[in-house]
């Protein structure tokens, strides 16, 4: 019997400060197989900027399952109790390696020779392009936000945990797509000092931006654009410099590479 769900009569119930879909679930037996195919199939946004925060199961017996999919507003519309965010921010920079310079201002060579042309390449020896490692712009940030402890569910930390090491998708904080990795998050729960029987939690999200790039040259090979957090890498040949009259190594091909998953910050962070 294949899994199956359908929203019950009593579905959604709304409250003051979201929302509480429920349902029936048939045909399965497994409790992750249950809650994948929730997660999978339920939106994780509903009307009125409600964010999916957490799926609660339970069994009823033969393969039935009782599940509530609850809905709150993101951290930014909640009530004063959560508090207002705070920021700071580090221009220090950050290191590359990189093989070709941005131009070659001189060469020399002694009377009568020429040096030879290795197109912007930086240490060619015999076999490589050896490069050299510099200080490129890198800009780092954190937001620390105090958030309701009803919206720190156990999902919530997970969409924390998965979104680590990716990239924007989307504009986000005035950022372009592909320009801002976001490095994770470190919280702690507070105490209760109103005696509801929860306290909130203070987290703060780290990112760090690195701009993205259009119109480069290396070498001969121009209009090469990248986002901040691609990875570019040249493949080099060898080829008769004529001038000097010297095999050299220059560039042949530059390659762009994905090296980071892209995730949309707001619905992943919830900020």
């Amino acid at each position: 019997m294949a899994i199956a769900f359908a929203e019950r009569d009593t579905s959604p119930e709304l409250s003051q400060d979201g929302a509480t879909l429920h349902y029936w679930v048939t045909g399965e037996t497994d409790e992750t197989i249950v809650q994948s195919t929730l997660l999978a199939n339920t939106p994780t946004t509903v009307a009125g900027g409600l964010i999916r925060n957490n799926v609660r199961i339970a069994p009823v017996g033969l393969g039935m399952w009782d599940a509530d999919i609850t809905y709150s507003l993101p951290p930014a519309n909640q009530s004063a109790q959560a508090g207002q965010p705070t920021f700071s921010f580090d221009t220090g920079g950050g290191m590359q390696h990189i093989t070709h310079s941005l131009a070659t201002i001189g060469s020399f060579a002694p009377a009568g020779k020429t040096a030879p042309n290795f197109k912007s390449a930086i240490g060619v020896t015999a076999d490589s392009v050896e490069g050299v490692d510099i200080v490129v712009p890198v800009y780092q940030f954190s937001e620390t936000h105090v958030l309701s402890d009803s919206f720190v569910t156990d999902l919530y930390k997970v969409s924390l945990f998965t979104a680590t090491a990716n990239v924007n998708a989307d504009t986000f904080r005035g950022f372009a797509p592909g320009s801002l990795l976001f490095l994770g998050a470190s919280g702690s729960r507070r105490g209760d000092p109103n005696g509801t029987g929860t306290g909130d939690w203070e987290i703060t999200f780290r990112f760090a931006a690195s701009p993205n790039v259009t119109g480069q040259t290396i070498g001969d090979i121009t209009g090469i654009s990248k986002k901040g957090w691609e990875y570019l890498w040249t493949r080099n040949e060898d080829v008769e410099d004529a001038a000097s009259n010297t095999i050299v190594k220059q560039p042949r091909g530059a390659y762009v590479e994905r090296v980071y998953q892209e995730t949309t910050f707001a619905t992943a962070l919830g900020i």
